[in-house]
């Protein structure tokens, strides 16, 4: 891994190995003056460990540096977010992710997927924008809705205590997903909404289904028209997925004879 990342990124590893020889130079000193009082053989073994100090860590810190940089790249966003099916293509654990969620809690892959359009832009990280201070000072956040299904602290605390996955994480696409196919089953019990109608659905995780049931919606144009939109999503997800599932649902094996 450390001679690959060498070969990839000739110009960052040049500049960590002397960042971190500048770092130890004091140490050499210190070690040098130490030195001139030992036996040879003590001499040699001091260095000895000097070699390793300036090598080791130097391939530990490139390491590092690779690993982010992967998970960088992994956590990018599909290329195409108006078609279910590249997406799935590109992602073919979120494929997996989102089928797991349809078979446990019932709700259709094409409305989780139009929740997280519509919630994050399928941004592992989303959050909302900082209100402003005087306009211009960033202050703070006007909820703790967080990832890729913008979950709240409490409502995400609730789904880990009543599902048991104390491990989930909103940065998760496969928890997000599950998390939606949680809050939408509860839709149903709760508010008698069923799983395909993505525009009350919708209105429901917004407002909450205490909201809901109250109509506190009705008094919110714009949110009607995000939930229309949500609806409308789904729809042309439904149509494209129709066309891709049973190739999706295949095999890797058998993909490469087909």
């Amino acid at each position: 891994l450390f001679h690959l990342t060498e070969d990839f990124t000739p110009n960052l590893a040049l500049f960590i190995r002397q960042l971190w020889l500048q770092s130890i130079k004091p140490f050499d000193r210190i070690l040098d003056g130490h030195l001139r009082n030992l036996p040879d053989m003590m001499v040699s073994d001091f260095n000895a460990q000097r070699l390793f100090l300036q090598t080791i860590p130097m391939r530990i810190l490139l390491t590092i540096c690779l690993l982010l940089t992967l998970s960088a790249c992994l956590s990018t966003r599909p290329s195409n977010l108006s078609n279910v099916c590249h997406m799935f293509e590109e992602r073919r654990s979120w494929y997996k992710a989102a089928q797991r969620t349809e078979d446990r809690w019932g709700v259709p892959v094409p409305v989780t997927m139009a929740f997280i359009h519509q919630e994050s832009s399928f941004h592992s990280r989303a959050r909302p924008d900082r209100t402003r201070l005087l306009w211009v000072i960033p202050w703070k956040r006007p909820s703790t809705a967080r990832g890729y299904a913008q979950a709240l602290d409490s409502t995400w605390a609730d789904y880990q205590r009543e599902t048991g996955n104390s491990r989930a994480r909103r940065s998760s696409f496969a928890d997000a997903v599950d998390f939606i196919g949680w809050y939408n089953a509860h839709s149903l019990r709760r508010s008698n909404i069923a799983l395909y109608d993505a525009r009350n659905l919708y209105l429901a995780y917004h407002d909450g289904h205490t909201g809901f049931n109250r109509g506190t919606w009705q008094d919110k144009p714009w949110l009607q028209e995000v939930a229309a939109t949500v609806q409308s999503n789904t729809g042309r997800y439904a149509a494209q997925y129709a066309t891709c599932r049973e190739d999706l649902g295949k095999s890797w094996f058998w993909r490469l004879f087909t």
